[in-house]
């Protein structure tokens, strides 16, 4: 995760203010020079980050904290608030013409993964029941008109080229297509340097002028730290970009971009690139972002996520199944396959308490009682109990795995099972007392 280092300076200079107890005004100023640390080291602007100090020590310092009877408390809900509102308070969604096609151009520099963006994005707006188009006006780069190709099919979203001529003729002719065509979004994908210069911005001038697209999306690459920064500040002095999108925010990067972009800039940070996946794609919430940081995790982005990978009526059928303990194998396989979408790193993260740690997770940890469920018939997955000593031994053999590793599955399948029952039985029982087998 982006914020692991951030994450863990944070957590450990609150830690130290607020384990003692009652606070006073030299308490507070001493964690907060350690909380400043945290921030430069992770490449926070540094204007940006004593602004943000002194909000927070002049909140802390305030009568109500150092008189309260939890100031940790309320030290770290000041934090998560402040954090909220550096990064702009709430979620900026994108916005919508009145006129078919609604186009959102998107720029940035070469190399920050804006292609890849672009398909991402019409690939989410898809979900969200839009048709939308990609228009490929990066005319420089080699294969980029090819790069645009393949990841539109990927999404299964048409993709308008025209070669080499002219992008802004390319993104006129694109609008029609569209109309023609019945695409309710347009997404331009435009060139990019591998720095800033004038015939950069002029091209782009003229599109924008060109075009009049309802929104400009600035993508910039996390990883780049504080440049990230410069480069928006001057798209955006150039362009008058009504949003940027941060991309590679799942890489080995101290997260000072995205605490400092929105405070720069003044404009929002709309979504984020969380993975290579084209389906890693998600919308920024401040306030989710935050609490990720402080480890407070981030149980509504996860239930956004489940909501996207478990069907309810699937869901529905499994609680049944839970309830007269028929839960078999395939399910077990179903339920695996669902969390391994997921990702378990990045759905890990997003639990209170495991938020911002260095989890070492193995990701292909489900790929061995994957292939040990793949390598039984359909009659021992449906019924496990008849599993002997030698079927185990074919199965081990089939999988290539050991009969102590099929044992231990079936150990885990008849946990969860007995889990799962104990929770559908208890449901709408009141307050629910049990432990988990295994946990």
């Amino acid at each position: 995760m982006a914020f692991e280092g951030l994450s863990e300076k944070l957590q450990n200079a609150l830690r130290k203010m607020t384990g003692k107890g009652k606070l006073n005004e030299q308490t507070v100023k001493e964690g907060m020079r350690e909380v400043r640390m945290a921030l430069l080291e992770a490449d926070v602007n540094y204007a940006v980050a004593k602004d943000f100090i002194k909000k927070v020590t002049e909140k802390c310092v305030g009568q109500e904290v150092l008189s309260s009877l939890t100031p940790g408390q309320q030290v770290i809900k000041i934090v998560n608030e402040e954090m909220t509102e550096l990064m702009g308070g709430s979620n900026a969604k994108l916005t919508w013409s009145s006129s078919v096609p609604t186009i959102y151009m998107l720029c940035g520099l070469q190399g920050a993964g804006k292609t890849t963006m672009a398909a991402k994005l019409a690939g989410y707006l898809t979900k969200q029941g839009k048709k939308p188009m990609l228009a490929a006006c990066d005319i420089y780069r080699p294969a980029a008109i090819k790069q645009l190709q393949v990841v539109g099919k990927q999404v299964n979203v048409p993709v308008f080229e025209k070669g080499t001529q002219d992008p802004v003729k390319t993104a006129q002719e694109a609008i029609e297509y569209a109309r023609y065509y019945g695409r309710d979004v347009l997404i331009i994908d435009t060139a990019g340097r591998l720095h800033i210069d004038t015939a950069l911005m002029d091209e782009l001038e003229r599109i924008k002028e060109t075009v009049k697209p309802q929104e400009i999306l600035l993508v910039v690459d996390a990883m780049t730290g504080q440049d990230a920064v410069n480069v928006a500040k001057a798209f955006n002095d150039k362009l008058n970009v009504d949003g940027v999108i941060l991309t590679k925010l799942d890489g080995d990067t101290r997260g000072g971009a995205a605490l400092s972009v929105r405070a720069v800039t003044g404009k929002p940070i709309k979504f984020s690139g969380i993975g290579e996946k084209l389906s890693d794609i998600e919308p920024f919430h401040p306030d989710r972002m935050a609490s990720r940081i402080l480890g407070m995790g981030d149980v509504l982005t996860l239930i956004d996520k489940a909501s996207e990978v478990f069907d309810a009526q699937d869901v529905e059928k499994l609680a049944r199944k839970s309830r007269t303990s028929d839960l078999s194998l395939d399910d077990f396989l179903e339920q695996m396959q669902s969390v391994k979408k997921m990702g378990i790193k990045s759905m890990l993260n997003m639990i209170p308490g495991l938020s911002g740690k260095d989890l070492d997770v193995d990701e292909n940890a489900l790929k061995k009682p994957e292939a040990i469920i793949r390598s039984m018939t359909p009659q021992e997955r449906r019924n496990p109990g008849i599993l002997n000593a030698s079927r185990r031994k074919r199965i081990a053999a089939g999988s290539g795995t050991t009969v102590q590793d099929v044992n231990q599955l079936i150990r885990q399948f008849d946990q969860a099972r007995q889990m799962m029952k104990q929770v559908a039985n208890m449901k709408g029982k009141g307050k629910m007392r049990m432990r988990f087998p295994g946990m």
